[in-house]
């Protein structure tokens, strides 16, 4: 029997490498992201990529509307997931991302709220609610998509550095807690990874601000080098669990210390 992943923030950028990277790895893949109409479209292009992976192979690619804030719309995804049949064997935990870099002095409270809904919030209603299928399914696993941000705080970074920490604290309780189910919980940490969205929405549609971030670095981190860690940890034997990854690019030795090319 086929393993089921469901990926969450799927539309784009790490969410979207990873599943076709899963589906590649021959997991049933769940696309989970606000923008069905990019779900519709990658899981078209992965059908149409990976052997055996279109809608008429026991529905190896199935997109579903999600918004991990709203209860409701987590609530759904939990009964079409473990309500078909397959059950749930992993979780990523990928949804959410960072908006502006204000000091906490001139803090945008809202932007700041909104990173803790889909951050921590969001990632602890999927995890909730899928995880009686995940200890079902006797080899589960739930991997949470942090930030080196989670781990070392920077100028301007407040808001996201602390709801990275969250996220980070929550990972942890997990694994203590579910250290007696059949469920592993890993932590990837990525550091500066260049994706067609992330600094685009941290800074509310500012091309050029959103360039800044990768200006002179000569190799950033893509999303398929993140989707390259997250395989590899979900397909270690079951009694292996990977902890945590951290993972940047060469030129980058902390979140506020690169090496720029002028």
């Amino acid at each position: 029997m086929r393993k089921t992943a469901v990926v969450t923030g799927a539309s784009s950028g790490i969410g979207a490498a990873t599943a076709r990277r899963l589906a590649a790895e021959g997991f049933n893949v769940v696309l989970a992201a606000r923008r069905k109409d990019r779900l519709d479209a990658l899981a078209e292009e992965i059908a149409g990529t990976v052997p055996g992976a279109g809608p008429g192979q026991a529905g190896r690619v199935v997109p579903i509307e999600l918004d991990v804030t709203s209860q409701e719309s987590v609530d759904a995804l939990a009964a079409r997931v473990l309500g078909r049949g397959g059950g749930c064997h992993v979780l990523v935990n990928n949804a959410g991302g960072a908006l502006g870099l204000d000091s906490v002095a001139t803090a945008d409270l809202a932007d700041w709220r909104a990173m803790y809904e889909t951050n921590v919030l969001g990632l602890v209603r999927v995890t909730k609610a899928l995880l009686p299928g995940l200890v079902e399914s006797g080899a589960g696993h739930v991997v949470n998509i942090t930030s080196l941000a989670g781990h070392v705080p920077y100028e301007g970074g407040g808001g996201y550095n602390a709801a990275k920490h969250a996220a980070y604290a929550v990972n942890e309780v997990m694994r203590l807690e579910l250290v007696a189910e059949p469920v592993r919980v890993t932590e990837i940490a990525p550091g500066l990874v260049k994706t067609e969205e992330f600094s685009l929405v941290r800074f509310h549609g500012d091309e050029d601000r959103a360039a800044k971030p990768y200006e002179g670095v000569p190799e950033p981190l893509v999303a398929e080098d993140i989707a390259d860690c997250i395989a590899w940890a979900v397909t270690r034997p079951p009694h292996v669990n990977i902890d945590r990854i951290d993972v940047q690019p060469r030129v980058q030795a902390a979140p506020h210390k690169l090496h720029r090319e002028t």
